[in-house]
């Protein structure tokens, strides 16, 4: 569980799948905008840092482009237990393809990864221009990413979408007219906040300031800001 005193963002950046070149600039902006928000931040690939005396010093997890199977057992379990407890997680694009056989994961963002196009330019489409992770964005913003699909489709898992794209921007879509990018959700009833974003495949998007704005208000959210 985590503490109420918790002041420490772990950002965890391991694969054991196909691996972004992305994952230091990312990891480097985390800990900046952890920092802004008055949190102490820890970058590692360490799966030992996923034990419950470990996770009761972080107000958030970020999981930033991890693919595979980075958790062991006890990690998983440890980790479970802190999100059901009131651990918050944001989980960065490729995070959606990570943990592929461990059943809680998949049902904690509520779906899985299903590929994605080549890297163009597209369009995304703001639902919750409400949310701090959603407010710095315009209403429809320009943007160039690899589009993640997801099967089976987030909303029937009981997200809030966020934010969408839109598929006749770009080519290869697979969702159709609704198609989330961002959502968010609490793995218990008012507890455990869980915010996904599928963007951030370029090293250069951690240097975007509403990128970063995007990922700063998300930071914010998942430790109950």
């Amino acid at each position: 569980m985590a503490s109420s005193t918790a002041r420490d963002v772990l950002v965890y950046t391991r694969t054991s799948g196909y691996r972004h070149e992305s994952i230091p600039a990312g990891a480097a902006a985390l800990a900046e905008l952890a920092a802004e928000a008055g949190f102490a931040a820890e970058a590692t690939e360490d799966p030992a840092v996923f034990s419950p005396h470990r996770l009761a010093r972080c107000a958030a997890v970020v999981l930033l482009s991890t693919t595979g199977t980075v958790l062991t057992d006890a990690g998983r379990s440890a980790f479970e237990a802190y999100v059901r407890g009131g651990g918050g997680l944001l989980a960065v694009h490729a995070a959606a393809n990570a943990e592929p056989d461990w059943p809680f994961y998949g049902e904690l963002l509520g779906t899985r990864f299903d590929g994605h196009p080549e890297l163009q330019p597209g369009a995304v489409c703001v639902d919750a221009p409400d949310h701090p992770a959603i407010a710095p964005l315009p209403g429809r913003w320009e943007w160039t990413d690899e589009w993640y699909n997801f099967t089976p489709h987030p909303r029937a898992a009981g997200v809030r979408v966020l934010a969408r794209a839109d598929e006749t921007s770009y080519r290869g879509g697979t969702l159709g007219t609704d198609h989330p990018l961002v959502w968010c959700r609490d793995a218990a009833p008012g507890r455990g906040r869980v915010l996904f974003t599928a963007l951030g495949h370029a090293a250069e998007a951690y240097t975007h300031p509403v990128f970063r704005a995007h990922l700063a208000g998300a930071l914010r959210w998942v430790t109950g800001g």
